[in-house]
């Protein structure tokens, strides 16, 4: 005769089932109230004319028609697109520096260092640093320019090269994130796969791309996410380095509805709501789509 197995009670079983959600509760809470709520709000102050103070007045669709003319709108969101495009060269940048790293040489604590210092300043600080080496007269980038061609080229004055001048700006503490990322998942990388590989003859580039590249899929999905997340709103390095100029001709969604909805423009919280909406859509398309392509690839399909 069996011994049939020990079950808990059903209010030792609830308690169990209790545990995890009390201890998710209160990030749960924070996490509604400063995101999924602010949303929600957003959505529903883009359907109106608002000056932030006064009484809203409904006008439905009126803002979302306004920006389908906005030739502002479209400047920022074509600059949004380079940035998206040109952000992304953050994360294999990140990786062959990590994977540079990711050795026992001499002096390697010092290159770890080197590339870890973009990661821990500010943006502020970011934004000066290139701000001067960008500075007509003075900045080193336009003396080598000068030298090479004998006329010195003010990126940031020309609408030619300010955006690209400020997203090379971005990608310097953004691939020192992805670098970090990518480091953490190589110690995790498991061993006996990396040796069971090379037995079978697999060495260089088919070692990374069929052993080491999927172990790293965690931080990949880690580093695309926050990178697309920093392209799209990129506000505090436009802000800093040419407030949008010249000529509007750097804006970005993010710094182009801070300019609608809380500066001199007329704080226009419905036109500046209804931008963030938009935003937030391109954003959401991007991930989810990375995290439908992440989940089939997991699966198998």
């Amino acid at each position: 005769m069996t011994a049939l197995p020990d079950t808990p009670p059903p209010r030792r079983r609830s308690r169990r089932q209790l545990t995890p959600w009390l201890f998710l509760a209160p990030g749960l809470l924070m996490f509604s109230v400063y995101v999924i709520i602010p949303i929600f709000q957003s959505v529903w102050v883009s359907f109106h004319d608002w000056d932030g103070l006064g009484p809203m007045t409904w006008v439905g669709l009126a803002n979302y028609d306004e920006l389908w003319w906005d030739e502002a709108f479209y400047t920022s969101l074509k600059n949004n697109v380079i940035w998206l495009a040109l952000y992304l060269l953050a994360v294999p940048l990140g990786l062959m520096i990590a994977l540079f790293l990711n050795q026992t040489i001499r002096g390697i604590r010092i290159y770890k260092s080197l590339f870890f210092f973009p990661f821990v300043i500010s943006q502020v600080v970011v934004g000066l640093i290139f701000s001067w080496f960008y500075a007509p007269g003075f900045g080193l980038l336009y003396a080598l320019i000068e030298w090479a061609t004998g006329t010195g080229v003010a990126i940031l004055a020309d609408e030619r090269f300010v955006t690209y001048g400020i997203i090379a700006a971005g990608l310097w503490p953004q691939i020192a994130y992805c670098m970090i990322l990518y480091l953490t998942g190589l110690n995790a990388v498991a061993p006996d796969q990396i040796e069971a590989a090379r037995l079978d003859g697999a060495k260089g580039w088919r070692m990374l791309w069929h052993v080491v590249l999927p172990q790293l899929r965690p931080a990949t999905f880690i580093a695309v996410v926050v990178t697309v997340i920093g392209a799209l709103r990129s506000f505090d390095l436009v802000s800093i380095m040419t407030s949008g100029g010249p000529f509007g001709s750097s804006r970005v969604l993010s710094y182009y509805m801070y300019e609608q909805a809380l500066s001199e423009y007329g704080y226009r919280m419905g036109y500046g709501a209804a931008i963030a909406v938009v935003l937030f859509a391109i954003m959401m398309i991007f991930i989810s789509g990375f995290i439908w392509k992440m989940w089939r690839d997991e699966k198998g399909v």
